[in-house]
């Protein structure tokens, strides 16, 4: 039997708040408390898998301390309907990654220019040395 794809509206929402939720810091077991909940829904509701009810989501923008409408933000700019088999841009899907996160959180808390120009270019060699093996 063929899996169900989330619909890109409820992936959209789910995104948002694991963003929100990692940008402050909070595991999914601490929101999943706040809520009542398991992490494992949590992580459903973050997929996409299971959506979010209304009031549900009231009580998420409340804990992470947003408005309701920003876990539609860009939704109208992405159409976010992409045709089948459609990807995320990958730069968004870089930073909606546990990895991408951090290291943009921790990138934007360097405050020489000079020190950000340098890792730029310190990852932009690594890279370039990952291609060449």
């Amino acid at each position: 039997m063929p899996q169900k794809k989330p619909n890109p509206v409820d992936s959209q929402v789910g995104n948002r708040v694991r963003v929100r939720r990692m940008l402050l810091g909070m595991s999914q077991e601490r929101l999943g408390e706040l809520l009542g909940l398991t992490f494992q829904q949590i992580q459903k509701y973050e997929k996409g898998t299971n959506r979010i009810g209304a009031g549900r989501l009231y009580q998420i923008a409340q804990i992470l301390g947003v408005p309701i409408d920003y876990f539609y933000e860009g939704a109208e700019a992405r159409n976010v309907s992409p045709p089948t088999g459609a990807a995320s841009p990958p730069v968004a899907e870089f930073l909606s990654s546990a990895e991408g996160l951090q290291l943009a959180m921790a990138f934007m808390q360097i405050k020489s220019a000079k020190l950000r120009r340098r890792v730029v270019d310190l990852v932009r060699t690594m890279a370039d040395e990952e291609k060449e093996t």
